[in-house]
This record gives C-alpha cells, sequence and structure tokens, in this order.
C-alpha cells in the first residue's frame, strides 16, 4: 500500500462551497444543504482503499453519535472511476447501503471539489465550526490497516469535543493518511 499524507489546509479558512450528486440517493445537494447545525465534517473516502476500509465502521459509529449533536458528516469520494472501475457510483450506494452510512456519499466526477479543498488521500478529514471555518484537518486517529493499534477516532473525537464545548483548536494536528486520490 502506498501512503499518502493529507496537504496542509489552514484553520480558519472557509469551507469551499460545492453541490455535489448523493450515491445514495441520486440527488444533488450543496454544501449549505447537508451542514450541520453546530459543525461539519467532511471526509474524502473511496469504496476501495485499504485505509478507508479498515476505518468505515468507527466513521459509522462516530457520525451516529455527533449528527444527534448538531455536527453533520459527508463523505465524498473523488476517484478516478475509468482507472478505478470499484469506485464507480454505483458501487458507492452499494457501499453505502451495506456499511449503513448515516450520511451522504457525494460523487465528485470532475474531482474539482477535491482539488478546491486540497485533499490528497483517502481517508483525508475536514472538521468545521457553524460558520464553515476549518478547525480541524487530519487523521482520525493512529490506527492503520496491519499495525495492530486500535481505530478508536480519538483524534477527531476530541477535535469534534473542543469544537462542541467552545475549546481552543488543536494546536499539534497530525496529517491524515491513506491511499493517494486517484487523479484523472
Amino acid at each position: 500500500m502506498a501512503r499518502t499524507e493529507s496537504n496542509e489546509f489552514r484553520i480558519g479558512t472557509k469551507a469551499p462551497e460545492f453541490t455535489l450528486i448523493n450515491t445514495v440517493d441520486d440527488k444533488n445537494y450543496s454544501l449549505n444543504d447537508l451542514k450541520g447545525t453546530k459543525g461539519t465534517v467532511i471526509m474524502f473516502i473511496c469504496n476501495h482503499c485499504p485505509f478507508v476500509i479498515h476505518v468505515n465502521k468507527a466513521l459509522v459509529k462516530m457520525a451516529n453519535e455527533y449528527q444527534q449533536k448538531g455536527i453533520n458528516f459527508i463523505a465524498i469520494s473523488a476517484n478516478d472511476v475509468e482507472n478505478y472501475p470499484q469506485d464507480a457510483p454505483h458501487l458507492m450506494k452499494q457501499l453505502a447501503k451495506e456499511e449503513n452510512f448515516p450520511f451522504p456519499y457525494l460523487y465528485d466526477e470532475t474531482q474539482e471539489v477535491a482539488k478546491s479543498y486540497d485533499a490528497a488521500c483517502t481517508p483525508d478529514f475536514y472538521i468545521f465550526d457553524a460558520e464553515l471555518k476549518t478547525v480541524y484537518h487530519g487523521q482520525l486517529d493512529n490506527s492503520r490497516p496491519g499495525n495492530g493499534k486500535p481505530v478508536t477516532g480519538e483524534d477527531m473525537r476530541l477535535a469534534l469535543e473542543n469544537l462542541l464545548q467552545n475549546k481552543p483548536v488543536i494546536e499539534h494536528q497530525k496529517p491524515s493518511v491513506g491511499c493517494g486520490i486517484k487523479w484523472k
């Protein structure tokens, strides 16, 4: 597995707007349609990446927990489906149903949204406050496929709790690590 780290995304940066199709219900949604009242988590993921597969169940659990607290989760796949057909929209829909995703799974066919976020890997996590300003861009936790560490979500959970409790942004944020986004 090739490992790619997430790029730097400055804290305080406003979330770039987008409108994408949700593969789960085949409807278009904008960021403003999907954002949470207290915060929003945007995750660049895909179907086939071992790093994403490793954390899917934890993402579902975390989303179920925090969406009740006003923090919405949004998943986006931007991979080139011609060269990576396992990431095609109909298979995204299938995976979302199999994993019981409690969040939309959007398809970024042009890859413009991924580029606007300077996304680099899957998974790549961003947390925004109620005004859609970045408060976190980093890893879920220290677990990786094969390293034996449990998937706890501790880094993101700390960032989410700090957001909900109006505590300062985490100063040292570790980049996410995963498969590189499959660019066209």
